[in-house]
């Protein structure tokens, strides 16, 4: 019988990219015309893969959002990776958000995700998880690019990628 063939479907983010991004939307802070005298500030921490974004208003806040959102997008962020908080009310009348980077599928979406991939009902596909990644075993590569194709049509609130295809 042939060995079978297998991918890991993980969810990960180049935090690199991330603080490249971070690092340009900062300067642009300080120079952008509209935005330089605001008060608006906007931290990364890297050990909790965290934003704090503080602001006088709402609407300065989502401004610094859409520029760190553009540069994001410009270093091949998916902008599903950064899940923001509602806004709170901070000292001196201002607001802050949190901006979490998501990494790691949480318990709760693999399991949803391998209830989904055993609803298509596809002949010898096997799931397994590990932690925070699932592995998908078949021995028929077709097999397996359908369930690509299947998970990429599917919107699980976090972007998935798919890795050590063998």
């Amino acid at each position: 019988m042939a060995k079978d063939s297998s991918f890991d479907v993980v969810s990960e983010v180049d935090l690199q990219e991330v603080d490249n991004a971070y690092q340009q939307t900062r300067k642009e802070l300080m120079q952008r015309y509209d935005l330089k005298d605001s008060k608006a500030t906007l931290d990364f921490d890297k050990g909790l893969h965290r934003f704090t974004l503080n602001a006088p208003s709402e609407f300065v806040a989502k401004q610094v959002i859409d520029v760190l959102n553009t540069k994001l997008v410009h270093r091949k962020i998916d902008l599903k990776a950064v899940r923001w908080s509602d806004p709170e009310a901070a000292s001196g009348m201002t607001v802050r958000y949190h901006g979490a980077i998501i990494a790691g599928i949480d318990k709760d979406l693999t399991q949803k995700i391998n209830k989904d991939i055993r609803a298509l009902k596809l002949k010898n596909a096997k799931v397994q998880i590990e932690g925070d990644k699932l592995r998908v075993f078949s021995p028929s590569r077709d097999t397996l690019q359908e369930v690509i194709s299947f998970l990429k049509g599917q919107d699980y609130g976090q972007p998935l990628q798919y890795v050590n295809y063998r």
